[in-house]
C-alpha cells in the first residue's frame, strides 16, 4: 500500500478515535480546539478554490462566513431546523458571492485584494449596525429567543465532541470535493487561469465563467462552516469576523502550500491550534510570547519553505524554474 495512504489512514484514525479519549479529563479542552481547528480546515478549504486553484486574491472570505452564520441564526431563531437553515444559508452566501464576483472579477492582483477586502468590512459593519435584523453587536440570539437544535433523526448534538465529529465529517467531506474538483475539467481551467489568464482565454477557456464559478463554489464551504459555528456556540457576533480572520485563512493557506489540498489542512491545523496548544504549554509569564514565538514560526517557513509545508507538485516545480 502506499506510504501516503498509510500515513492518512492512521491520521484520521486518530482524529475519530482519540478525542473520546479527553471527555471528562483535565485534557477536555483539547476537543474544543480540535473543533474550532476543523472549521478553519472547511475555510481554508473553500478559500484554496479561488486563492490557490484559480489565483484569485481575496481578503474578504470572512464575509461569506458571516453571511452563512447570521442567516442560519436567524431562520433558526424564527423556528427553521438545522438542515433547511443550513441550506438556505448556502443558498442565500452563494448568491451574494455570485453578485459580487460578477462585479469586481474584472480587477487582477491587490485590486481584486482591496475590492473584496472592502466588501468584508462592509458585511461586518452592516451586521453591527442593522440591530432589527441582527440585533447589532449584542448578537444574536438576543434576550427572549433561542436557537434551535441540531438532530439527525432523533440524536440531538448536546456537547463540544457531539459537534466535534459534526465539523470533522463536513471538513473530509470538503477535502473530497476539492480533490474531485482540482482533478476535473473544472480544476483544469481554474488553474490554467491562474498560469495565464490570457493564454487560458485564447485557448478557448471562459474566464469570467470560471471565475465566478471558482467564487460560488468556494461559498458553499464558507456558509457551511458558518451555520455549524452559530449552531455550536449558540451566539454570533460581528466581531468574529473582523479582516484579521481572513488575513488568518490566506497564511494557513500560504504556509501550508498553495493549491494544495493537504497543505490548506496542514495550515490550518497548525496555524489555528498551535497558539492555543503554546497558551497551554507554556503557562506563567511565558505565555505572554506565545504569539511572538507563533510568528517567527511564520516568517521562518516563509523564508525556508516558500513552496509551504505541504507543496502540491505543481507548486514546487514552479519554484524550482525560478530559482533556477
Amino acid at each position: 500500500m502506499n506510504p501516503k495512504k498509510i500515513s492518512l489512514f492512521f491520521l484520521l484514525s486518530g482524529f475519530v478515535f482519540l478525542p473520546p479519549l479527553f471527555v471528562n479529563t483535565p485534557y477536555a479542552y483539547i476537543i474544543r480546539i480540535l473543533g474550532i481547528t476543523g472549521l478553519y480546515v472547511v475555510l481554508a478549504l473553500g478559500l484554496n478554490l479561488t486563492l490557490g486553484l484559480a489565483g484569485l486574491f481575496d481578503l474578504g472570505f470572512m464575509a461569506f462566513y458571516a453571511i452563512g452564520a447570521y442567516t442560519s441564526a436567524i431562520l433558526s431563531i424564527h423556528g427553521w431546523n438545522f438542515w433547511a437553515a443550513t441550506a438556505v444559508a448556502v443558498a442565500v452566501t452563494v448568491f451574494v458571492r455570485f453578485l459580487l464576483g460578477a462585479s469586481v472579477l474584472r480587477l487582477r492582483g491587490d485590486y481584486l485584494a482591496i475590492a473584496t477586502l472592502g466588501f468584508g468590512e462592509m458585511t461586518r459593519i452592516f451586521f453591527n449596525n442593522c440591530d432589527s435584523l441582527t440585533n447589532g453587536p449584542k448578537g444574536l440570539p438576543a434576550v427572549g429567543q433561542s436557537m434551535g437544535l441540531v438532530q439527525i433523526y432523533h440524536f440531538t448534538f448536546t456537547d463540544n465532541l457531539h459537534f466535534y465529529y459534526l465539523i470533522l465529517a463536513t471538513a473530509i467531506l470538503g477535502a473530497v470535493f476539492s480533490m474531485r474538483l482540482e482533478n476535473s475539467r473544472i480544476g483544469r481551467a481554474w488553474t490554467a487561469i491562474r498560469e495565464d489568464e490570457i493564454a487560458a482565454e485564447l485557448t478557448g477557456v471562459a474566464v469570467t465563467k470560471f471565475k465566478i464559478l471558482a467564487f460560488s463554489v468556494s461559498a458553499v464551504f464558507a456558509a457551511v462552516a458558518g451555520s455549524i459555528f452559530v449552531h455550536w456556540e449558540n451566539f454570533v457576533t460581528p466581531e468574529s469576523f473582523t479582516f484579521w480572520e481572513s488575513v488568518l485563512v490566506v497564511s494557513m493557506i500560504v504556509v501550508g502550500g498553495m493549491t494544495s489540498i493537504a497543505g490548506a489542512v496542514t495550515g490550518a491545523l497548525l496555524i489555528s491550534a498551535l497558539p492555543q496548544i503554546l497558551q497551554v504549554v507554556l503557562g506563567g509569564t511565558f505565555i505572554h510570547y506565545r504569539y511572538l514565538i507563533f510568528g517567527v514560526a511564520l516568517v521562518l517557513v516563509i523564508i525556508f519553505r516558500p513552496q509551504g509545508l505541504v507543496p502540491s507538485s505543481r507548486r514546487q516545480l514552479e519554484l524550482q524554474r525560478i530559482e533556477d
